[in-house]
């Protein structure tokens, strides 16, 4: 994700080179940070490198998430991430072929933070899967005052649609339990900017090549050459 603390970076457009050089296939961004013009550029410098595309939801009432789902068809990415209202924003993208994955939980603030039992988490990514149009789902687990792995794990066992992990995902000990708990993919984006890995250098692509590393530790295959997302 060319993102910090849930905002696409100003820097964006410069970094996405870097980011397909160290051999990523797909990359996202948020709907705020910078203007949909730029985002406009961004997606198309994108689409330039082959790269599919991911755009998350950051959005506080329900005009705006439906704004976010409309930007979405009009920059014509590949995958929508987020948001808490796909009730709504179904009837938006309805025969788009945009692939949905919306927020299971209760989702509140910016950054944003998943609040609530366990269980009531289940039950909402239970209910929101099984609704037609929504292609899997966005889980903020490490955004939950809870055990992160352990929900991770009870989602992906509870839903038969593809898990993405967002959120906070700044170790290695978090990459392989994302991956022991059976998620299809996850976001990085403040962790690899900031350089908080210990990869042999603080260099973005050196931070990229430490999270390749560490999924393929984990057991998982290399996303630089698998079609499964991450």
């Amino acid at each position: 994700m060319l993102t910090r603390d849930d905002r696409t970076v100003p820097d964006a457009r410069e970094l996405l080179p870097q980011v397909v050089k160290a051999g990523v296939t797909r990359i996202g961004f948020k709907d705020v940070g910078i203007p949909l013009s730029e985002l406009r550029t961004l997606v198309a410098e994108m689409r330039g490198h082959g790269v599919e595309t991911y755009m998350e939801v950051v959005s506080l009432d329900t005009s705006s998430e439906l704004k976010s789902a409309e930007a979405a068809l009009e920059l014509g990415v590949d995958w929508l991430l987020g948001g808490v209202r796909p009730e709504a924003v179904l009837k938006v993208i309805v025969g788009s072929g945009l692939r949905y994955c919306p927020f299971p939980g209760r989702v509140v603030g910016h950054p944003s933070v998943l609040e609530g039992p366990p269980g009531n988490i289940v039950a909402s990514a239970r209910d929101i899967a099984a609704m037609e149009g929504v292609h899997g789902l966005d889980l903020l687990a490490w955004r939950f005052a809870g055990d992160a792995p352990a929900l991770v794990e009870a989602v992906c066992r509870a839903v038969d649609k593809p898990v993405i992990v967002a959120g906070s995902i700044d170790r290695a000990e978090r990459i392989a339990a994302v991956a022991r708990a059976g998620a299809h993919a996850f976001t990085i984006g403040t962790a690899a900017l900031d350089a908080v890995f210990p990869a042999r250098s603080k260099k973005l692509e050196h931070q990229i090549e430490f999270i390749h590393a560490c999924l393929e530790n984990a057991g998982r295959p290399d996303p630089r050459s698998s079609q499964v997302p991450a």
